[in-house]
């Protein structure tokens, strides 16, 4: 008994692990855009893109800052001018869905900070 809790143990630490494989680079950049989007300053915000060359239709859709869709993110801290600047990239909800579609880019990127 004590032996399947040992493996069930380590098969949940293992799937934690590869669910977070984010390299350092790539977490440093959401965060630094997640902290953009808290400023409310559009400069500040744009500079960020630019810097890190975010491509806004791929990276906004999926990027959930502790815990919130980047847009809910951005509304709930009160920074109006950013959540009005990222509102088109805002995901709607989809009610027919293809089966035959795959898409393997659905990926959310998470970062807590």
């Amino acid at each position: 008994m004590i032996k399947s809790f040992a493996l069930a143990g380590a098969a949940l630490a293992m799937s934690f692990s590869v669910s977070a494989a984010m390299s350092p680079q790539l977490e440093h950049t959401l965060v630094q855009v997640c902290k953009a989007g808290l400023s409310n300053n559009l400069i500040t915000f744009n500079r960020t893109m630019k810097d890190y060359r975010i491509n806004k239709n791929r990276v906004f859709p999926r990027l959930v800052c502790n815990g919130e869709s980047f847009y809910n993110f951005t509304v709930n801290a009160g920074a109006d001018k950013t959540a009005r600047k990222i509102a088109p990239y805002n995901i709607g909800s989809v009610t027919i869905k293809d089966l035959a579609m795959t898409n393997n880019n659905s990926q959310l990127y998470v970062v807590n900070f």
